[in-house]
């Protein structure tokens, strides 16, 4: 049986959450999934959390500042652009 959903998460070391913006803005863009908003949300006194609404599911990150590290997961029901989002 196919998957109906792909999944991937894990944990980088960047927790800046205007480079992060940026980053995923872009390699979202240009895996080729449909962006159709986008939230965010500046924790006090240090953290942030942001979700990506995809036409194909969605992406999220929450950062651990304190750590140096943020968590990030990408859901989707397109094998195609997932598969690009993990090359790119």
């Amino acid at each position: 049986m196919k998957p109906l959903m792909w999944n991937n998460s894990g944990w980088i070391e960047e927790t800046d959450p205007e480079l992060l913006r940026t980053i995923f803005d872009e390699k979202l863009k240009l895996s080729g999934f449909g962006i159709i908003n986008f939230m965010d949300y500046h924790f006090e006194p240090f953290g942030y959390s942001a979700i990506w609404l995809l036409s194909e599911s969605h992406f999220a990150l929450h950062t651990f500042p304190e750590e140096g590290q943020t968590y990030y997961e990408l859901s989707s029901c397109v094998q195609k652009q997932f598969d690009k989002f993990n090359t790119v």
